[in-house]
């Protein structure tokens, strides 16, 4: 067996092992009694070590040598290139950091939900920053094994290629756009009459029933994967065992509808992945910004548009007021409440305008938090003095401020600005996939998304991570990725008449 296979086999079990740690978090998150987070908290940390062993094993450096002079085809090629990518970010760190660093996310998440509750950061801050010393150790170790910032090392185990060079300018010319276009949204909606609201109660019952309904609309599969609830909302498991999560507000059904359909979107791009590579580095996903795009593509550009809602408006009258004729489940109406801005306080429950404002804000905090510009203590103050600038509003609470968030407190530090990179790529990708396939936007009125997730499987979801982010985008859409689609996006739908 030449070089290259033994690292395909070698790969594989590390991949299954990825995806127990994977499947035991999503459980810990959802259904797992408070008892029970330590034992779970010592699984998670065991299986970590064994992976990060598995990649550190001195035989890899001789494999990845060898076959580097092997014969390779393409998606080889590409595979031993996340491979080596792998292993360099695994050898920066010593299994003992690994070990304390997993262990000190899972004490930090577990009293973050306990702080939160009690909205009492003090509770949370010592685990916070063991967590944050931690990561810092560990991304200035693979910022040097890597030859860049430790910022970008930690951007780069969420975007591979990433860099803080490449988002500032765009971040930069996003907040020089964002406050203006924000007020002359927020005067275009006040000078028309205000969308009603439906009245609720909307039981949980019927919100889940039409959840899984419009699901099985964008195409989920429900043969490999579920729905179940969490205090947040995420997507996880395995390509062929899906696990989605939701949370249910009986006064408010639109935020569970779009958070499902948010995860939906990331679900089928785990579920569109080639089963051919699905245990080697090359078949996983190729970045956050690129998954973010399907999720956001999926809320965000369709199922907030007036095309789709053609199609679940009537849907959504059916499972909470059948029979009624009201204006309140027209069309129009649902989609200007479905489009409406206002300058909130909790990011999972923003607009598509004022949305990258919030994850600005985070990806300014964390760079300094990192770079130890910023102390924890003095995190709730930072916060609430950036959110006046960026978002107009100040939170009464950490509750609703700093602490609303799970990444940190989970280790995702690099996270946060592929948010705001998917959203533009998901306007920019729908652009193009609208152009090139005139039957899209007609599937989309009717409930029919074959079309959409057929050129989002062929474009984007079976290239996997064969290519790097902006290969994907530039194969795609004819271009790289350009700040200019995003903002003609929002311009056309919120202030249309301009």
């Amino acid at each position: 067996m030449n070089a290259y296979k033994q690292l395909e086999k070698r790969f594989e079990r590390l991949s299954k092992i990825e995806e127990a740690i994977g499947v035991l978090g999503w459980d810990r998150a959802t259904m797992m009694p408070e008892g029970g987070a330590a034992g779970r908290a010592e699984q998670i940390a065991t299986l970590s070590v064994l992976a990060h062993e598995g990649l550190t094993d001195p035989a890899l450096a001789d494999l990845l040598e060898q076959a580097a002079d092997i014969e390779l085809s393409e998606w080889q090629q590409a595979n031993l290139g996340e491979m080596r990518r792998d292993w360099v970010h695994a050898n920066a760190l010593p299994s003992d950091l690994v070990e304390a660093t997993s262990r000190a996310v899972s004490e930090c998440e577990t009293v973050w939900m306990q702080a939160r509750a009690e909205d009492d950061f003090a509770k949370l801050a010592p685990y916070l920053k063991r967590q944050i010393d931690l990561i810092r150790e560990g991304a200035v170790a693979k910022g040097e094994a890597l030859g860049c910032s430790a910022y970008d090392a930690l951007l780069d185990q969420f975007d591979p290629g990433m860099s803080a060079a490449t988002i500032d300018p765009i971040f930069e010319e996003l907040v020089a756009f964002l406050p203006g276009f924000i007020d002359e949204v927020l005067a275009h909606q006040a000078s028309a009459p205000a969308p009603i609201q439906p009245q609720g109660p909307f039981p949980e019952a019927a919100q889940r029933e039409l959840s899984h309904s419009l699901m099985k609309t964008l195409g989920f599969d429900f043969n490999h994967g579920r729905l179940d609830t969490s205090a947040h909302a995420f997507c996880g498991g395995t390509t062929d065992d899906v696990r989605l999560t939701t949370n249910y507000d009986e006064q408010d059904f639109a935020r569970s509808i779009m958070g499902t359909i948010h995860e939906t979107g990331h679900a089928l791009y785990s579920m569109g992945l080639p089963t051919e590579w699905r245990y080697q580095p090359v078949g996983r996903a190729r970045g956050m910004s690129i998954h973010e795009s399907q999720s956001l593509l999926m809320e965000m550009q369709v199922c907030r548009s007036r095309d789709f809602l053609e199609y679940a408006a009537p849907m959504m009258r059916e499972a909470f007021a059948p029979g009624s004729d009201s204006a309140e489940w027209s069309v129009e109406n649902i989609f200007a409440l479905s489009t409406r801005v206002e300058r909130s306080l909790i990011r999972i429950d923003a607009d598509e305008v004022t949305y990258p404002a919030h994850v600005i804000l985070r990806y300014q905090l964390e760079r300094k938090l990192i770079g130890g510009e910023l102390s924890v203590e003095d995190l709730p103050q930072a916060w609430n003095t950036g959110m006046k600038e960026l978002v107009g509003i100040t939170p009464d609470s950490d509750r609703d401020g700093c602490m609303q968030d799970v990444h940190w407190m989970s280790g995702a530090f690099g996270y946060f600005p592929t948010y705001t990179l998917g959203a533009m790529t998901a306007a920019q990708l729908y652009a193009a996939a609208r152009e090139q396939d005139p039957t899209i936007v007609p599937g989309v009125k009717t409930g029919d998304f074959a079309p959409l997730r057929t050129w989002l499987r062929d474009n984007i979801h079976a290239k996997a991570s064969s290519k790097s982010t902006v290969e994907l985008v530039k194969e795609a859409t004819g271009k790289a990725l350009d700040v200019e689609v995003f903002k003609a996006h929002l311009r056309q739908r919120y202030l249309p008449s301009k």
